[in-house]
């Protein structure tokens, strides 16, 4: 095997370890608290976007649940030519957030916030409370309806006001299971929070 290859395979080795369990998911994600246990700096990101844009940390955990769970570095899969050509992911969607390329640099433009990234949890919930009070304020969506905030954060604010989600069952599904994730998350965090486990 020629030098080149050699070191062109150690790369892709070296890349797709994720460096050495960076972006790694919390270890029960069914549990609220326990993810807040394991993982206390995503409180303080959750409680300062809740306090700067109103969105509440059981709507933020359920989003991040659904578009990343919890995994710093997520990213889209590869879409494959022939079956087994990779040539480049579904998207650009990226971090906890998985906020795509556009939408970030827009809130990077709007908020000033330059040095801002989407593998870091605070600015990733940053990002995620300044989308959804956008939401409010043009769409009308409740911070507290995970439901449609999510179908606003999925379709983006034009595919929401055309309903381009009533023609995708599998994504009324999902919205479906991010409004109920956030209930029982809702619930776990006041219960934690009233046996102070947290």
């Amino acid at each position: 095997m020629s030098r080149w290859l050699r070191a062109a395979t150690l790369v892709l080795l070296a890349a797709s370890c994720g460096g050495g369990g960076a972006g790694r998911a919390p270890n029960n994600l069914e549990d609220a608290c326990a993810i807040i246990r394991e993982r206390p700096q995503y409180i303080r990101a959750f409680r300062d976007a809740e306090r700067k844009w109103g969105v509440p940390v059981h709507v933020q955990m359920a989003t991040i649940y659904q578009e990343s769970k919890f995994i710093s570095d997520a990213r889209t899969p590869f879409r494959y030519a022939l079956g087994v050509i990779p040539y480049g992911r579904q998207s650009s969607a990226f971090g906890y957030s998985q906020a795509l390329d556009g939408t970030w640099d827009e809130y990077l433009e709007e908020t000033g916030r330059w040095r801002a990234d989407r593998d870091d949890i605070r600015d990733a919930t940053d990002f995620m409370g300044w989308y959804m009070a956008g939401s409010r304020d043009r769409l009308g969506i409740s911070l507290r309806d995970a439901r449609n905030q999510y179908l606003a954060y999925h379709e983006g604010r034009g595919g929401f006001s055309r309903g381009t989600y009533n023609s995708k069952s599998w994504l009324l599904r999902v919205a479906e299971d991010v409004g109920n994730r956030a209930v029982v998350y809702e619930v776990q965090l006041a219960n934690c929070r009233q046996a102070r486990r947290w």
